[in-house]
């Protein structure tokens, strides 16, 4: 995953669950990554 790409999931993931930066700070990846499509996935059901 680029730089890019965990900075808008962590800046998402932020917004719809309400997690602080140093929270996720601490988290590899693959963590980010989950965290991301299990939020994505949710608010996506949710705007339908």
């Amino acid at each position: 995953m680029s730089r890019t790409e965990r900075k808008n999931m962590i800046e998402f993931i932020e917004k719809v669950r309400g997690l602080s930066r140093e929270q996720l700070a601490c988290m590899t990846d693959a963590e980010i990554e989950y965290l991301y499509e299990r939020s994505y996935h949710h608010h996506e059901e949710i705007v339908e």
